[in-house]
């Protein structure tokens, strides 16, 4: 971790940062454990009247201080990418976040392109998001548009009086109102035609309806229906409720788990690899996710806080 200070603020470049940040583009929550939750909202494009500009989509981040619980996505993914246990990865979160309290005591921290944390007057961490950062991947590559004014041209138009126009444009009132009759004789003709091809319209669709209606009253009988189908459906199991004690990366770690576990009382498992390459232990499965939430707030009140839910 490297730390720069200038003006009471600390830019953190430490790698934490670097792994919620790269989460956060691919996940709409992440839990940093002992300390909070980075939350994401999408929001739509918008524009701004007074500068005229658009803002393209994008997942606006929220910091929730009561997000405390280690929900595994964090631990396993730096196990993962540094290629440690889950044990070591945990343990890596908890001395970053000893030094994250320890330094907002005094200063405000800069945490990668998510923005900066502080404390108020009341020793509550206080987030405020870098609105230049998008962790939207659909809008990647768009940018804020700015339009320049649309300014409407409105033309004054002058009438004169009849008289006057006559005058002005040297057009006898003969002509003129020879044109006007004219124009009244043609709009009467379309009118008639229109009207003309609106009952032969009408005479159609009545016929249509009055064959439809006989087509509909007529009954058909079948001598020889098709036999009745029987489909016989399997009911498929459900989804089962896993507690998970731990995530390792060595399969023998794992089965030293799943002897203590064992040795401790609880139906304890290995349920194989999860999407990072770790090897899964449990405390003990359900299929009721009731009884799955009662047990892990027994084992984590008095066994492993660490604990967590797998639904799978």
């Amino acid at each position: 971790m490297s730390i720069l200070i200038h003006k009471k603020t600390i830019f953190v470049t430490m790698t934490l940062a670097n792994y919620i940040n790269d989460l956060l583009y691919r996940y709409e929550c992440v839990i940093v454990p002992g300390f909070g939750g980075f939350v994401t909202n999408k929001i739509g494009a918008k524009m701004n009247s007074d500068t005229h500009t658009f803002y393209p989509p994008k997942k606006q981040i929220t910091f929730n201080s009561y997000l405390h619980h280690n929900d595994g996505l964090l631990a396993n993914y730096i196990a993962s990418s540094k290629n440690i246990s889950f044990e070591k990865a945990t343990a890596f979160i908890a001395n970053e976040v000893i030094e994250w309290k320890s330094d907002l005591e005094t200063i405000s921290i800069k945490v990668a392109s998510l923005g900066s944390l502080s404390l108020n007057e009341a020793k509550q961490v206080v987030f405020q998001p870098n609105s230049t950062s998008n962790f939207l991947t659909t809008s990647f590559g768009l940018a804020e548009v700015e339009s320049p004014t649309v300014k409407r041209i409105t033309q004054e138009v002058k009438v004169l009086p009849i008289g006057v126009q006559e005058k002005e444009n040297n057009i006898p009132v003969f002509f003129k109102y020879a044109a006007t009759a004219a124009v009244l004789v043609g709009i009467a003709y379309a009118g008639w035609n229109g009207f003309q091809n609106q009952s032969q319209k009408q005479f159609l669709a009545d016929q249509e309806n009055t064959v439809a209606k006989k087509i509909q009253s007529a009954t058909f009988v079948i001598d020889n229906p098709l036999p009745t189908i029987n489909l016989n459906i399997t009911k498929t199991e459900g989804q089962k409720f896993h507690i998970i004690a731990g995530a390792f990366q060595e399969v023998i770690n794992a089965e030293k788990k799943l002897t203590e576990l064992q040795d401790l009382g609880y139906d304890a498992e290995i349920l194989g690899e999860n999407d990072f390459g770790l090897t899964q232990v449990t405390f003990t499965s359900f299929t009721s996710k009731e009884e799955a939430r009662k047990e892990l707030a027994d084992i984590q009140e008095n066994v492993n806080k660490d604990a967590w839910l797998l639904i799978k």
